[in-house]
C-alpha cells in the first residue's frame, strides 16, 4: 500500500511539473510570436487578432445566452465542421454558435460566416485565458474539429462539467499521446466526453490508451462535399473558357506543384485547357509562373472584356470558387503534396466524379491512400511522371471515365459522419447534458 501511495505521489508531482512547464513554454512562445509580428504579416494578424477577443465576447454573448462552441485550427478544419455546424444550427436553433480559430488563415477567411453568431481567435492556452474564455461564453456544448488538443481549455471544460466532443479525429502512432513521455497530453485527451474518429486505426490507437468513448464515424468532409453536387455550380466564365475542350483543374497549387505541371502545360494541344488556382494569392509568384507558360494565359481578375475561349490557361487569382470550378474539370490535380505543405482537399473534385492526380507526400492523408488503392487517384513525383499519367487520362476516355466513377463512388460510400454525431447529440440532449 505504501509503495502504491508513493507511486501516486510521484505521478501527481510529474503531472504538476508538466502543467507548470507547459504554461511556462506557452508564455515563452507567445513572447516570440509577439516579436515575430513585426517581421511577418501573418504573425501580426495572429497576435493583434487576439487583443480584443474578450471585448468581442462581452459584446455578443450575454449572461442569459445559450451557446455552443466550435473550435477549428484553420480553414480546413472549419470546412470539415460545416456539416455539423449546419445541423446543430438547425436542431439547436435557440443557441448562439461561437466559432474560434487558432490560425489567421481560418479566421480571416471565415470571420463573417453566417453559420456563426460570433467568430474569434482562440486566446493562447494558459489557465487564466481558459478560465476567462469558458466563463465568458458559458457553453452548453463544445466541439473540437479534427486537431488541436489544448490542455488548459480541455481541463477547464471538464472541471465545469461541459460536454466536449472531438469530431473527425485522426490519430497516428507518431503522435505524442502514444509515446512513453506523453502522459501529460493523454490526460488532456481524456477530457473529451466522446471522440469521433475517421478510421479504425485511430480507434485502435485510442483503445490502446484504454479510451472506450470512441466511435468510428468517418470524415465529415465527405458529407460536406457530397452536398456540393446538389448545388448550382454554374460559372459563366468557365462555360466560356472551357467550351468543348477537355479541362484540367489544378487546385490549391504551390510553386512545387506548378514546377511539375509546367512541362505538360507548355507541350499540350489546343484541345486541352488548364485552370490553375494557387493556394495563396501571391501576385509576384503568380506573375513569375505565368511568364514561364508558353501557352496563351489569362488571369481571372482580368477576364472582363476578354474572349476567354481564346485562352488555353486560366489562372484564378481569387478565392472561394474552386469547388465550383472542379465541376467543370475532366481531370484534377490537387496541390500541397509535392512539397511539405500538406495535401489539400481531394474530396472536392472527387465528388464530381473526376480522376485525381497529387504529389508524392501524402502518407498522413488516409483518404488519399485509400483512393489510390481503389485506382481513383495517382501520385507523381516529377514532371515526367505527371505528364505520363495526364496523357493516359486524356487519350483513353474509357480509363478516364472509369477512374472518375471510382472517385464519385468513394465519396458517396463514405458519407454519414454528420448523422452519427448528431444522433449522439440527440441522446445526450435527451439526458439533459446539453443545458
Amino acid at each position: 500500500m505504501k509503495t502504491a501511495n508513493n507511486v501516486i505521489r510521484i505521478l501527481a508531482f510529474q503531472e504538476l511539473y508538466m502543467r507548470i512547464l507547459y504554461s511556462f513554454l506557452t508564455r515563452i512562445a507567445y513572447v516570440h510570436l509577439w516579436v515575430a509580428q513585426y517581421f511577418s504579416k501573418k504573425m501580426k494578424l495572429f497576435v493583434q487578432g487576439r487583443v480584443h477577443v474578450f471585448d468581442t465576447l462581452e459584446e455578443h454573448i450575454g449572461p442569459e445566452d445559450k451557446t455552443i462552441w466550435f473550435h477549428c485550427a484553420s480553414l480546413g478544419e472549419f470546412e470539415q465542421g460545416v456539416p455539423i455546424m449546419e445541423a446543430v444550427r438547425k436542431e439547436f436553433s435557440h443557441y448562439k454558435i461561437l466559432v474560434s480559430f487558432f490560425s489567421p488563415s481560418g479566421f480571416e477567411v471565415k470571420k463573417d460566416t453566417p453559420l456563426a453568431d460570433v467568430v474569434v481567435y482562440l486566446p493562447m492556452d494558459t489557465r487564466q485565458n481558459a478560465t476567462r474564455f469558458v466563463k465568458a461564453i458559458h457553453p452548453s456544448l463544445v466541439i473540437f474539429v479534427k486537431y488541436e488538443f489544448w490542455p488548459n481549455y480541455l481541463w477547464t471544460l471538464k472541471k465545469e462539467g461541459i460536454p466536449t466532443l472531438l469530431v473527425s479525429g485522426l490519430f497516428r502512432k507518431e503522435q505524442i499521446f502514444f509515446k512513453s513521455y506523453g502522459g501529460f497530453m493523454r490526460n488532456a485527451l481524456r477530457s473529451f466526453e466522446h471522440i469521433f474518429v475517421q478510421d479504425r486505426v485511430s480507434e485502435e490507437l485510442l483503445q490502446s490508451l484504454n479510451l472506450k468513448n470512441v466511435t468510428v464515424s468517418g470524415d465529415t468532409r465527405f458529407d460536406r462535399v457530397s452536398q456540393q453536387i446538389e448545388k448550382d455550380n454554374t460559372l459563366d466564365f468557365m462555360e466560356q473558357f472551357k467550351g468543348d475542350t477537355l479541362c484540367i483543374v489544378c487546385g490549391s497549387t504551390w510553386p512545387e506543384d506548378e514546377a511539375v505541371l509546367l512541362t505538360a502545360i507548355n507541350t499540350s494541344t489546343p484541345f486541352v485547357k488548364y485552370v490553375i488556382a494557387p493556394h495563396k494569392i501571391d501576385m509576384p509568384k503568380i506573375d513569375a509562373f505565368r511568364k514561364k507558360i508558353t501557352k496563351s494565359s489569362v488571369l481571372y481578375s482580368e477576364k472582363k472584356g476578354k474572349h476567354l475561349s481564346e485562352y488555353q490557361v486560366l489562372i484564378v487569382d481569387t478565392i472561394g470558387i474552386l469547388t465550383k470550378i472542379y465541376s467543370y474539370g475532366d481531370i484534377a490535380y490537387v496541390g500541397g503534396a509535392m512539397g511539405a505543405t500538406g495535401l489539400h482537399n481531394i474530396l472536392e473534385p472527387a465528388t464530381f466524379g473526376i480522376p485525381i492526380i497529387i504529389g508524392k507526400n501524402y502518407s498522413n492523408f488516409p483518404e488519399a491512400q485509400r483512393l489510390e488503392q481503389l485506382a481513383g487517384l495517382f501520385s507523381v513525383d516529377a514532371p515526367e511522371a505527371y505528364k505520363e499519367i495526364e496523357q493516359k487520362l486524356i487519350s483513353d476516355t474509357s480509363f478516364r471515365v472509369k477512374t472518375g466513377m471510382i472517385c464519385g463512388h468513394f465519396v458517396h460510400k463514405n458519407t454519414g459522419a454528420t448523422e452519427k454525431t448528431m444522433n449522439y447529440l440527440r441522446q445526450i440532449n435527451v439526458k439533459g447534458q446539453i443545458k
